[in-house]
């Protein structure tokens, strides 16, 4: 494929400018020479007009093929700051967070109570305190967390609604690290437990109005949803039939995947993915007798994703026996997925994107780990040292999951809207490093 199929990677917005020549890469009319030169690289972007398509997309698809009525939830675990959840709330959002620190997150950018949704598979005491403070919506994972949550809402004046998080048995196809929803999964519970904690929440008083179930992250394939949706809908059945309970909510998940690269091209279809699970959500609720519950889907990392961009500075080129190294100011701290799950990705420079490929590439950091190559392979143009190299799809699970490995300071981010770039997160600095950090006394 050429460098010009490449931009489909790329966020809505993004643009060559020929105002100069060379011509430059341009996104919501800003150019990143200009950006890189402003705040330094790596610097993240996010481009707002790509985040609200994906939104209208969900919601536009939803209202099409389950026009009882359905939600969409943001996941906080992609990405999250305070402009971004306060972007969450123009679209009506859910906002997903999983523990006390990303509900501080929603709580300072001012998230209403109802609009905030708390996972997690192990929340800690101090987890469940935030969550029942702060909260309107807690998923329960296990019996035990169940059975601290009934003795925290005892009396509690604002009782959270509480959804019990199946495990379905079946996983999607994706990487084994990003799969959920298995038997041997560590996420959720088994039918019979569910069917306790139903009893327990009834005997209780809570407010217990949903089911939930999630199979895994980044699948392109639809097809394993459907048994899993039986499977929770057959129990839903038994639970109204023995003990006179039905869920308001199903949530079914979600993490639909998203192209990387070239390769994955086309983008995956929102629509198809919406309209197979609310059909099949209406067939089987008929085939069972059930009433349609509202539908609250979790798209993930195909909200935000593709709206993510990253800049990069080459600082040296290297030239083996076999391989181009371009060797980058970032990688390994700030997008760690490459060496978790082999993830792919591309690339295109800033300046003159669509130059000749003269051949592979290969991006590496400055990290001390041989496992810190960021891109594999890649057909790239002549590129010197000093060039500025864009890669696409950086806007979910990224940032998210760095660190301050070698002493790295994170990046800074930089939220794009009609040629207008906003700091959302300065760069960290290197006192930010030591602040945490207590001396030793008297040798001890």
């Amino acid at each position: 494929m050429t460098n010009e199929t490449r931009l489909q990677l790329f966020p809505m917005t993004t643009a060559i400018s020929t105002e100069q020549t060379p011509p430059v890469l341009t996104i919501g009319g800003c150019d990143l020479n200009q950006l890189a030169a402003q705040y330094g690289t790596p610097l993240y972007l996010y481009d707002q007009v790509t985040m609200d398509a994906a939104v209208d997309a969900y919601q536009t698809a939803l209202t099409t093929y389950y026009p009882t009525g359905g939600g969409i939830t943001y996941a906080g675990k992609a990405f999250l700051c305070t402009a971004v959840a306060q972007w969450t709330q123009w679209h009506n959002l859910l906002l997903d967070c999983t523990g006390a620190g990303e509900l501080y997150i929603a709580a300072a950018a001012g998230v209403p109570r109802q609009r905030i949704l708390v996972h997690g598979v192990n929340k800690s005491l101090a987890d469940l305190d935030a969550a029942v403070t702060l909260a309107g919506t807690i998923v329960v994972d296990n019996p035990t967390e169940l059975a601290q949550l009934v003795e925290r809402l005892r009396g509690h004046p604002e009782q959270p609604e509480l959804w019990l998080r199946v495990r379905p048995g079946t996983a999607v196809d994706t990487h084994a690290y990003r799969q959920t929803g298995q038997e041997e999964s560590k996420f959720g519970m088994s039918p019979t437990e569910v069917k306790a904690a139903v009893a327990c929440c009834r005997q209780a008083g809570l407010q217990l109005t949903g089911l939930h179930f999630h199979q895994g992250s980044h699948f392109h394939d639809v097809e394993p949803l459907a048994p899993a949706l039986e499977t929770v809908l057959d129990l839903a059945a038994v639970l109204q039939d023995e003990l006179g309970w039905m869920p308001q909510v199903i949530c079914p998940g979600g993490g639909w995947g998203v192209a990387y690269h070239e390769d994955d091209l086309p983008q995956p279809n929102v629509t198809a993915y919406v309209s197979f699970v609310a059909h099949h959500l209406i067939e089987f609720c008929r085939q069972r007798n059930l009433p349609l519950p509202r539908l609250q889907l979790e798209p993930g990392r195909s909200i935000v994703a593709r709206a993510g961009v990253v800049l990069y500075r080459v600082g040296a080129v290297k030239q083996t026996a076999e391989r181009r190294w371009l060797m980058i100011d970032g990688g390994l701290a700030d997008n760690p997925r490459p060496a978790l799950y082999e993830a792919k990705y591309s690339a295109l420079p800033i300046t003159d994107p669509l130059r000749p490929n003269v051949g592979p590439a290969w991006l590496a950091g400055p990290f001390c780990e041989s496992g810190d190559i960021l891109i594999e392979n890649v057909p790239l143009p002549a590129v010197t040292a000093g060039e500025l190299l864009a890669v696409p799809v950086a806007g979910a699970y990224q940032l998210a999951m760095g660190s301050n490995y070698n002493g790295a300071c994170r990046p800074a981010v930089l939220w794009l809207h009609e040629r207008r770039a906003q700091l959302i997160q300065r760069r960290e600095t290197v006192a930010e490093l030591v602040a945490r950090d207590l001396p030793l006394v008297n040798g001890c």
